[in-house]
C-alpha cells in the first residue's frame, strides 16, 4: 500500500512539474489522453505519461524548452510524435495522428477546454477532436471505441456535432461504424444522444454508395485504422496504400 502511495505521489509530482514547465515555455499546448477522457466521462486510469497536443510548430519549442532544463527529449517519429523523458516517466508531445489525418490547427486550441489539474491551469483537448483521433485506433493490441462510446454516452449531449461530422466528413464511414457501435451498446440511450439528422445522413450515404460504380483502382484504407494489420493487402494482395493526399 505505501508503494502505491508513493508511486501515485510521485506520479502527481510529475505532473504538477510537467504542466507548470510547459506552461513557463509560452507555447501553446492541450493534454490529450487519460486526463482529457477523465474530464469527458470520470473514467480515471493510473498512467505514467502524459499526452500534449500541439501545432507542428510548437513541437519543437516544447522539446527545446524541456531539453534546456535537462529532460531527455527525442523526435521519435517526425511525422507526428516527440517525446520528453523524465526517469519512469514521460510525455507524448503530439502535433498530428499516425496516419497524418488529424494535424493539429488552430481551431483546435480555439476549442480547447479550460481546466486545472493537480492545481496547475492547463487546456483540454475539444471532445470532438479527442473522438476524431480515437476513431481511427483500431488496432489488434488496441481499440479506442470503447473510450469513444464512453465519451459520448457521458458528453453526447454538449457535442458540436456538426463540426465532429466536419471533422469526418472525408472518412464518414469511420464515423457510421462507431455510431452503429454506440448504438449496439447502448441501445437505451442512442436516441437521446445521436442526432437523428446525422444518422440519416450517414445512412443516406451508404446506401448511396450502391448507385455509384465499382472504383477502378484496388485501395485498402485499411492502414488508416491499423498499419499493421493490414500490411499484407498491401505488400502480398496487391491492393494500393494511401499517401497523405489520397486519403
Amino acid at each position: 500500500m505505501n508503494d502505491n502511495n508513493n508511486q501515485q505521489q510521485e506520479a502527481r509530482a510529475f505532473y504538477r512539474e510537467a504542466l507548470s514547465s510547459l506552461n513557463d515555455s509560452g507555447t501553446p499546448y492541450m493534454l490529450g489522453g487519460a486526463f482529457a477522457l477523465f474530464h469527458y466521462t470520470g473514467i480515471y486510469r493510473d498512467t505514467k505519461d502524459l499526452d500534449v497536443f500541439c501545432k507542428y510548430d510548437a513541437y519543437s519549442k516544447i522539446l527545446s524548452h524541456f531539453a534546456d532544463k535537462g529532460y531527455r527529449t527525442e523526435v521519435t517519429d517526425i511525422r507526428w510524435l516527440g517525446k520528453i523523458f523524465d526517469g519512469a516517466y514521460y510525455i507524448d508531445v503530439i502535433f498530428s495522428s499516425p496516419n497524418n489525418i488529424c494535424l493539429v490547427d488552430d481551431s483546435w486550441h480555439e476549442h480547447a477546454t479550460k481546466t486545472t489539474f493537480e492545481g496547475v491551469d492547463t487546456w483540454l483537448l475539444p471532445a470532438e477532436e479527442l473522438i476524431w483521433c480515437k476513431c481511427y485506433v483500431q488496432n489488434r493490441e488496441r481499440f479506442d471505441g470503447a473510450d469513444v462510446n464512453h465519451i459520448l454516452l457521458k458528453y453526447g449531449h454538449q457535442l458540436d456535432w456538426k463540426r465532429l461530422f466536419t471533422r469526418m466528413d472525408q472518412h464518414w464511414q469511420v464515423l457510421l461504424a462507431q455510431l452503429l457501435l454506440f448504438q449496439f451498446v447502448y441501445p437505451a440511450d442512442f436516441h437521446q444522444i445521436i442526432p437523428k439528422w446525422l444518422f440519416d445522413e450517414l445512412l443516406s450515404r451508404a446506401h448511396d454508395q450502391y448507385k455509384l460504380p465499382a472504383a477502378v483502382a484496388k485501395v485498402c484504407r485499411g492502414p488508416l485504422i491499423d498499419q499493421t494489420q493490414y500490411a499484407i493487402d498491401i505488400k502480398e494482395w496487391n491492393y494500393k496504400a494511401l499517401t497523405l493526399k489520397s486519403v
